[in-house]
């Protein structure tokens, strides 16, 4: 997913910058916010943030001028909505330019946006579908992070697919190309990544119930029962 840095034309990374811009500012107004109301929710913040650094710091080759790795931006997105993750992300992602040549500069628009606007979007959009249909709190983890995972790379095969078009068939052919390619090692890392953000949850549900509670992701409403150690939710 870290599209490498110099490899989108001029035009294409100043375009996906400032299409990101946007949701960081909203973003940083949002944590700021959580942070001002919240402080004893510091630490979870940073343990999400922590969480996505770590995973998405594991890199495997794929396309040529990127790579694929888990993106680790579900569970925070679950935890403290898409927009915390927006700013998350992005610090992630400068960190990860600056200090592991992972992605670029010039890139970090694109990759901000498809790794920090649309896959925490698309994994909480996800996972609330599911809490919606009563599905049990870790079915409704694993498809938000697996989401989250997957829609990642699909927006960035569109990047690269925009910038660079099969010469016979288009758009249409490059985004094929990179989307099968993407594929070969993303479904899984998708379904690892789903797992293990189960795992963690689940972990988080056993330590920090009360701070889980308040921000809505164990339910005490009238008719339901907060999930036990099992991660289950009854009714």
């Amino acid at each position: 997913m870290h599209i490498a840095e110099g490899f989108l034309p001029p035009a294409h990374a100043v375009a996906w910058g400032a299409a990101s811009a946007p949701f960081v500012v909203h973003g940083a107004r949002s944590l700021v916010r959580e942070v001002r109301e919240h402080p004893e929710s510091t630490l979870l913040l940073g343990a999400s943030g922590a969480f996505t650094f770590v995973l998405s710091a594991l890199k495997l080759p794929s396309v040529t001028g990127s790579c694929s790795h888990p993106t680790g931006t579900g569970l925070g997105a679950i935890l403290f909505r898409p927009p915390v993750m927006a700013v998350l992300g992005t610090i992630t992602l400068l960190f990860q330019a600056l200090l592991l040549a992972h992605g670029g500069l010039t890139t970090l628009g694109a990759n901000v946006f498809s790794m920090a606007v649309v896959g925490p979007w698309a994994g909480y959009g996800a996972y609330r579908l599911l809490r919606r249909c009563d599905a049990p709190l870790t079915a409704a983890v694993f498809c938000g992070a697996f989401v989250a995972d997957l829609s990642t790379y699909c927006v960035t095969s569109v990047q690269l697919a925009l910038a660079f078009p099969d010469p016979g068939s288009g758009f249409p052919g490059a985004l094929g190309k990179f989307g099968s390619v993407f594929a070969v090692t993303q479904i899984p890392l998708a379904v690892s990544e789903g797992l293990l953000t189960v795992l963690v949850v689940r972990l988080l549900v056993q330590s920090s119930k009360g701070e889980l509670t308040r921000l809505g992701v164990l339910l005490t409403t009238a008719g339901r029962k907060t999930p036990d150690a099992a991660g289950t939710v009854g009714r």
